[in-house]
């Protein structure tokens, strides 16, 4: 594998062009923006356009974060059969038309793929071009687009062991997830306030990623009488389908610190005011309480393709880092679980010192090595 020199710093005179692409949901947003910001960080002239599909939540969320964005007309694959499918093929063609004005006005000297349909017209378009890309595979089951473009980009940066078995081994670094560093510098005191909370009591953190999750919100709801009875605050952050029942539901329990949430903007100040964590364990949230050192219960989802989520979460039990329970299991066990560790001081000490101990917190910084790499910017 190529090896990583962590944070060189370039002393090219020209600022950075970069565009990054792909997205989707936020665990494949999120690192694209850590990249980003990393980038800007060494260089705070650098000129970045993120590419993303429109109708998404990158379109909203990327803006959020400072940069700018243009969209394509591009949408996944459907499991069955439908007239969207029947037309995917012609806006492939289009968005990778699309891209090659893009990358032709922009003039980027390298492209980023983060993973999510939206990233495989602009590599298509780089790589057809000779520009240098570099993919960013976040879990430990690559997706589909980075494994059809994989013998097409210069660099692969992946956060698991093994993933020669999907890459060129020869293009592979194993950096880890790039995370948002501010992640884990959230103040205590300051997030309980920010969110309301007292200080003398517990509190459990529940996030089924950005998009929500059934089971966790079914459970979640289930179980308010007993968070109440136990005298445990919630943040709950329930995705934008399932929000108005939560706040509903949470409404007769405000004056408890039960609250619910469609989104969580200052996930640095959720984790500071958590105790315990209750998630999926899809990559970018396995990586941020690694970071983080949150004790946590995660609930895989058993959506996703080849159960990768499972095997994130394998990789922190192996550890004692994490208590793994299956989504079936969920509606009848999570609760008692979640209180149980809640009540248990020293096994949330065990859990988050294992935790800490697999944190890559370098991992935004080798990627943007690797990147300079190929642009030959050392």
């Amino acid at each position: 594998m190529p090896k990583s020199n962590l944070q060189f710093i370039s002393s090219h005179p020209e600022p950075y062009r970069i565009i990054i692409s792909g997205g989707g949901t936020g665990g494949h947003i999120f690192p694209a923006v850590a990249i980003a910001n990393e980038l800007r960080r060494r260089q705070p002239e650098a000129e970045i356009l993120f590419v993303g599909a429109n109708g998404r939540m990158e379109m909203t969320r990327v803006p959020e974060a400072g940069y700018d964005i243009v969209g394509l007309d591009i949408s996944g694959l459907q499991r069955r059969l439908t007239p969207q499918n029947l037309l995917f093929p012609l806006r492939v063609i289009r968005s990778v038309k699309r891209a090659g004005k893009i990358i032709e006005k922009f003039r980027p000297e390298a492209v980023v793929g983060v993973g999510g349909y939206a990233s495989a017209p602009i590599l298509l378009a780089a790589a057809s071009r000779g520009i240098p890309a570099l993919i960013q595979e976040q879990n430990s089951y690559a997706g589909l687009v980075n494994k059809l473009l994989s013998r097409r980009v210069n660099r692969i940066c992946v956060a698991y062991d093994g993933m020669e078995k999907f890459f060129p081994k020869d293009k592979l670094v194993l950096t880890g997830n790039p995370v948002r560093t501010e992640i884990a510098s959230g103040d205590r005191a300051e997030a309980l306030k920010f969110f309301g909370l007292s200080p003398d009591k517990k509190t459990l953190l529940v996030i089924g990623g950005s998009l929500g999750a059934r089971t966790l919100n079914e459970a979640t709801a289930a179980a308010l009488s007993r968070l109440k009875a136990a005298g445990v605050q919630l943040l709950w952050q329930t995705g934008k389908l399932y929000y108005p029942k939560a706040q509903e539901e949470t409404t007769p329990f405000a004056a408890d610190g039960i609250r619910a949430l469609e989104f969580v903007q200052r996930m640095d100040l959720a984790y500071a005011a958590a105790d315990v964590v209750v998630s999926r364990a899809g990559a970018l949230s396995v990586s941020e309480l690694c970071l983080t050192g949150k004790p946590s219960l995660l609930v895989p989802s058993p959506n996703v393709a080849e159960d990768h989520q499972t095997k994130n979460a394998l990789a922190l039990v192996r550890h004692q880092a994490a208590l793994l329970i299956p989504d079936a299991e969920a509606p009848a066990r999570l609760y008692d679980e979640a209180l149980s560790l809640l009540a248990d001081e020293p096994r949330q000490l065990k859990l988050s010192t294992n935790v800490r101990q697999l944190a890559r917190p370098d991992a935004t910084a080798a990627i943007v090595d690797e990147l300079l790499t190929i642009m030959d910017r050392r």
